[in-house]
């Protein structure tokens, strides 16, 4: 006999969703009586300073990279996913760096390596020291038997009232916030190396973190980053604001052992499963199922650029090459519950993401890169900005840029955007229809296009690659909306595996729409529909 659920697949990433969506206590948990309160136990301060922790990076460098060792990994290999579930801090042990509480996370079998974390006040840095007592777990839990100061496997920052945490550390060099509407969703992190590649991917990790409140009262996150091929060191001055969502600004300082093949500077990670574009490949109840429909460009010569994600058959790599790129980011843009239908992980409240660099970043690519997938538990979107000029050994790097966790990106834009791209059978309603050839319609929407009719001179700019022939293009307004669609068809020739396409609505001219950049398939599209 079948079961009546299939297997649970425990990823990382499923077991840091459900550590960030426990309850502060576990009180509905069967765990021991709690021991008398400790306190926090610290080390004796150290000066300290982002410079300092810079020098410290430069000199790991200039050394053979020794990995983070994981302590009597034996007890953690026993805290499985329902162990470490079952491992609550408790709140009363938050660290409080005065409006800034800090909580921390238990190491386990999917978080092994420790990190370490210390509270800076007036220039002195003093580690915070493991104690179990600080956790809230079972008698019988296997974290019980850890040693010494095991460390932790990450922390998270809380809001004042202490009902819920609003951004996340946890595991290799990633960290996530919650955006303007609480939901997480997509991930950022230090900096991606060989992505996409053949070759191994490596992953940086942060090892040491130190955690201060400003003058102003924004929390401050400085970090260090080592990896075989890279140390470095990030200062973080973080700001949330209910409803609006957080900004990060980060200055990072990147020095390298060896070569990189493809550097990644403010890499984001998200999932992109399936979306009004491709329901043709998922045979799941929702209408639609991502993290990020797409990713927006604003690029240094000003034009604004939206690509719809794809879920391809295979990876694809796709780079935007600019010069002093102003912004791009992961965005989540159909906000609308009813084209998603769950009401237990809301993916019409999952942040977006936007990077603006702060200072010039020369030329480069945006790089995007689409994994296939067939399940939302696993993350298979990859954006980043990959310098012209890739990282020798001995060398430094320097990049500053703000990270925006928002509903909507900061850019101020009259151009419509793009709320929609649908696929589906080519040819004539009516009509037989050829099996090889693929309908696109674009919906566009903004003041741009409000009140214009059918007469107005709208017009569609459409160009694709050799090999691939528009049909039948044209536009109209949608009765009853602001919006516009622009419809054709495409037909791809033989062997013709790729179709990056471009468009946009004009007047007389003059751009009325951001522009569109689709890349399609068409062998998988025509295999699949």
């Amino acid at each position: 006999m079948e079961p009546l659920l299939p297997p649970l697949r425990i990823t990382a990433l499923s077991l840091l969703s459900a550590l960030l969506l426990a309850a502060p206590a576990a009180a509905d948990q069967p765990a021991a009586a709690p021991a008398a309160l400790p306190g926090l136990t610290y080390s004796e301060p150290a000066a300290f300073s982002f410079d300092a922790l810079a020098d410290r990076a430069a000199a790991l460098a200039r050394q053979a990279h020794v990995p983070t060792p994981v302590a009597q990994p034996e007890v953690l290999e026993k805290i499985d996913y329902d162990a470490h579930w079952r491992i609550r801090f408790r709140p009363e042990a938050t660290l409080h760096l005065g409006t800034t509480p800090v909580q921390f996370f238990h190491l386990g079998t999917y978080f092994r390596q420790p990190v370490r974390i210390f509270a800076v006040k007036d220039g002195a840095a003093r580690e915070v020291i493991y104690s179990p007592d600080q956790f809230d777990m079972p008698e019988d839990s296997p974290a019980r038997t850890l040693a010494g100061n095991a460390g932790y496997a990450g922390f998270r920052i809380m809001r004042p009232d202490m009902q819920s945490d609003w951004i996340s550390f946890l595991g290799a060099a990633y960290f996530r916030t919650d955006g303007a509407l609480r939901q997480y969703g997509l991930s950022a992190r230090g900096v991606a190396l060989n992505t996409g590649l053949s070759i191994p991917e490596e992953f940086p990790r942060f090892t040491e973190f130190y955690i201060e409140e400003d003058a102003e009262g924004r929390t401050v996150i400085h970090a260090l980053l080592d990896g075989p091929s890279v140390a470095g060191a990030y200062r973080m001055v973080m700001r949330n604001e209910d409803g609006k969502g957080q900004v990060m600004d980060i200055s990072s300082r990147l020095f390298f052992r060896n070569g990189v093949e493809r550097l990644g500077v403010a890499p984001l990670t998200s999932m992109f499963w399936y979306s009004e574009a491709n329901r043709f490949q998922a045979a799941d109840w929702r209408p639609e199922v991502h993290d990020t429909d797409g990713l927006m460009v604003h690029t240094g010569a000003g034009e604004h650029i939206w690509r719809p994600l794809n879920n391809p058959d295979r990876v694809v790599t796709s780079s935007y090459f600019d010069r002093d790129v102003k912004g791009f980011g992961l965005v989540q843009r159909d906000r609308d519950f009813d084209n998603y239908q769950d009401d237990g992980v809301f993916y019409d409240r999952r942040p977006s993401v936007w990077v603006e660099p702060t200072s010039p970043w020369g030329a480069g690519a945006v790089q995007l890169i689409e994994i296939p997938t067939d399940d939302e538990i696993y993350d298979n979107i990859v954006a980043f900005w990959n310098p012209e000029k890739q990282p020798l050994p001995g060398e430094e790097m320097r990049f500053d840029y703000r990270l925006h966790w928002v509903a909507t990106p900061p850019v101020q834009m009259t151009l419509a955007r793009t709320v929609a791209t649908r696929i589906g059978n080519g040819g004539v309603p009516g009509q037989p229809r050829p099996r090889d050839v693929i309908k696109v319609v674009l919906e566009f929407e903004g003041p741009a296009l409000a009140g214009l009719g059918q007469q107005d001179g709208v017009t569609p700019e459409i160009s694709a690659p050799a090999g691939v022939e528009i049909l039948r293009p044209y536009t109209l307004p949608v009765v009853g909306t602001d919006r516009w669609r622009l419809i054709f068809d495409l037909k791809a020739g033989e062997g013709v595996e790729t179709a990056d396409l471009r468009a946009f609505l004009t007047r007389e001219g003059v751009p009325l729409t951001e522009t569109w950049l689709g890349q399609l398939h068409p062998a998988q599209i025509n295999r699949l529909r």
